[in-house]
């Protein structure tokens, strides 16, 4: 995966921002975990994993997908605050996909730990484990590169347009 690439996009991306909206001296770290978690959650809702009492279906595939890269892009952005978008970062598991349930649990309590201690180990299992995820949904490495993107397209539009 082109990760530096998308590191790239995503800095380019939160500097547009941050000047569109005059934030360029701000500390954003904690709203961008409070946004991760909110996604993450999103994410789950389309999933439908979790919701035992409903017979409704989980959304169609692109749906998920493009909820799993609103994430991803939270997951770039706080790595960037951080200073870990040189570090070399393994993505590759040989862990196998997991319930999905567990999964999503699992990211909360490695988002929170990330938060916690800020450290790049934290910040490269929360990685690792989101793709995990990511792959237990369905999602191939190059599906996530190619719907980032076109999300950071959508994201630039949008912000044109006063979103």
């Amino acid at each position: 995966m082109k990760l530096e690439e998308m590191f790239s996009m995503q800095a380019e991306l939160d500097k547009y921002i941050e000047n569109e909206h005059g934030l360029e001296n701000h500390k954003l770290l904690e709203e961008k975990i409070l946004a991760l978690l909110v996604e993450i959650g999103e994410l789950a809702n389309e999933t439908r994993c979790f919701k035992f009492w409903s017979k409704k279906p989980a959304s169609e595939n692109h749906v998920i997908l493009e909820e799993f890269v609103d994430g991803f892009h939270f997951i770039l952005s706080i790595g960037l605050e951080l200073g870990f978008s040189n570090e070399p970062i393994s993505i590759v598991s040989s862990e196998g996909n997991e319930d999905l349930v567990q999964s999503f649990l699992k990211i909360y309590f490695l988002v929170d730990e990330l938060r916690t201690k800020r450290s790049f180990d934290s910040y490269e299992e929360l990685m690792r484990q989101y793709f995990i995820l990511g792959q237990s949904l369905g999602f191939s490495i190059s599906d996530v590169h190619n719907a980032y993107k076109a999300k950071n397209e959508v994201n630039y539009k949008r912000q044109q347009e006063g979103y």
